[in-house]
């Protein structure tokens, strides 16, 4: 797909308990707290940002697409409808492998104090119905083969593993295939 190739652009969705709202740069004063805690960083390495790194993350990420325009990028962070606290993000990459399949690449992480609630499975089903709405043809996931939690949502998907492993994290689609 061109630089100038246009992709979807995240909605607003709603959940019986979560409010999934398309990523404002703005999200991100609130949103450093929630992130802040290395124990998230067990699966995918880094460290937690500070404001200005996820801030500068945000408004790449907010643009909808990569620089190159192959692959479109929708984020939604998650807040409890209950109180109105963040509680995670989830993301969808999108891209065409062939000029008829547009795949998405879903992701999901949430906040330490906020694990173990169901909030990554139920964010992560509102956003696969809604993409499937969209057109989207094949949902997959990157997970580490030793990340329980993740790979309990990606079964709720649907999706299974397959032999691919990128990076150290097994590819889980919809077929099993690569």
């Amino acid at each position: 797909m061109s630089a100038s190739a246009s992709w979807l652009a995240a909605a607003p969705l709603v959940t019986s308990r979560l409010r999934l709202e398309p990523l404002r740069v703005e999200h991100a004063r609130e949103a450093v707290s929630v992130f802040d805690d290395v124990r998230l960083h067990t699966w995918t390495g880094g460290a937690p940002s500070e404001l200005a790194e996820l801030e500068a993350r945000y408004v790449r990420q907010s643009a909808g697409r990569s620089p190159d325009g192959t692959q479109g990028w929708l984020n939604w962070m998650l807040r409890r409808s209950s109180d109105g606290q963040l509680v995670g993000t989830v993301q969808a990459t999108l891209h065409r492998p062939t000029a008829d399949h547009l795949e998405a690449a879903l992701a999901w992480v949430i906040g330490f104090d906020h694990q173990g609630n169901g909030y990554g499975r139920e964010g992560a089903l509102a956003v696969a119905h809604w993409l499937r709405t969209q057109g989207v043809d094949e949902l997959v996931a990157y997970i580490h083969p030793g990340h329980d939690a993740s790979i309990g949502v990606a079964r709720a998907l649907g999706l299974t593993a397959s032999d691919v492993v990128v990076d150290g994290e097994v590819r889980w689609s919809e077929s099993g295939a690569s």
